[in-house]
């Protein structure tokens, strides 16, 4: 299957048409759209994750810098995680074989949510893959990022930090 057909084209076209935002990039606060979305082992809803910060990260199996991101991913949840933070990484893959040999090599220590309609996706404006949206503990949308770049984590981190201590 080729790589488009395992992705709304919607978002895909975006994606191919936007280019990467740098880390962290502010935004002004704005409620978080919610979903409720099947993970591997049941479901994952934001609102029931109110109250701590969330790291929100669309990722599709075919993607690159997605590979690399994993790793990361599964550090700030081993460090941030005892303060508080969640890290829900929403696969966007229309056929969920691809995404489940991804996160057999992956491993992520966090929790990883389908979405092969990309709905929640279209609702938080994804603009590449990956995306992700730093959403603080009363439900709001404080930071995105468009793209991964090991040299732009510390920023991101330093973000997660702030909402932290909030």
């Amino acid at each position: 299957m080729s790589r488009a057909g395992m992705f709304p084209a919607s978002i895909l076209a975006i994606a191919l048409l936007t280019s990467a935002r740098g880390a962290a990039g502010d935004t002004a606060p704005r409620p978080a759209p919610a979903f409720t979305l099947p993970t591997l082992a049941g479901t994952v809803s934001l609102d029931s994750l109110r109250g701590r910060p969330v790291y929100v990260d669309f990722w599709a199996s075919w993607c690159g810098p997605c590979r690399k991101s994993f790793p990361w991913m599964n550090d700030l949840q081993k460090r941030f995680g005892p303060r508080g933070l969640v890290v829900v990484a929403i696969n966007l893959d229309k056929d969920r074989r691809p995404a489940e040999a991804f996160l057999r090599e992956m491993s992520p220590a966090f929790t990883v949510a389908f979405d092969p309609a990309g709905r929640t996706a279209e609702a938080y404006g994804v603009p590449a893959m990956p995306s992700s949206f730093l959403v603080d503990a009363a439900g709001r949308i404080v930071a995105t990022h468009a793209g991964f770049d090991s040299r732009k984590t510390a920023e991101i981190e330093t973000r997660i930090q702030e909402v932290l201590t909030r």
